[in-house]
């Protein structure tokens, strides 16, 4: 049976980072992974999506409408903006933090008020944490990406050591302890 999760959020916020950490723990795990990056203005603050699948056997590395098994969004409006890709029974993480696209600086709309209630009325299992806050606990906000893995990892089953690993082998020395911090705070909130 194959796995769908989509990495979903901002340019710039890290998300590359993520799929390879998830995507380390898989290879590690025996699993055939598929890793698929579909990039909009990520240089300007666009919507930037990874396609995370996993499975004895993948043979396409694209989510469709419906397939994903979870969600994990760096920002509140992107995870609102890819419910649709959720299965009935899946499952969204998401960083409560706001990020407003151009319209919103432009003053051509607002941001949408109360998202993550407005998922769950919608019977989705939303998840939100302060992942901001805490990648500033760990020593810097750049380790958001670490945070939200963290929070994933309590939704898969596989070890702490095997996460940790992962971010061992693809995080440079000078940074590796802030992003085990970042990890262990999002696992442990």
């Amino acid at each position: 049976m194959t796995k769908n999760i989509m990495i979903v959020g901002v340019g710039g916020q890290g998300a590359l980072l993520a799929s390879k950490t998830l995507g380390q723990v898989l290879l590690d795990a025996g699993y055939d992974v598929k890793v698929s990056e579909v990039h909009g203005m990520s240089q300007r603050g666009g919507s930037v999506v990874t396609y995370v699948r996993f499975g004895d056997k993948v043979y396409s590395p694209i989510i469709d409408k419906g397939e994903a098994d979870f969600i994990v969004s760096f920002e509140l409006l992107e995870a609102a903006r890819y419910t649709e890709y959720l299965k009935k029974d899946g499952q969204i993480v998401v960083n409560t933090q706001q990020i407003d696209p151009m319209p919103v600086i432009t003053g051509a709309t607002e941001y949408p008020e109360n998202l993550v209630d407005t998922m769950k009325s919608k019977g989705i299992k939303v998840d939100s944490l302060d992942c901001l806050s805490l990648a500033e606990q760990a020593g810097t906000a750049k380790s958001v990406n670490i945070v939200l893995m963290g929070r994933l990892s309590k939704y898969m089953d596989f070890p702490e050591t095997a996460w940790l690993s992962a971010i061992e082998k693809l995080v440079k020395p000078q940074f590796l302890e802030m992003n085990k911090k970042a990890f262990m705070l999002g696992r442990n909130q």
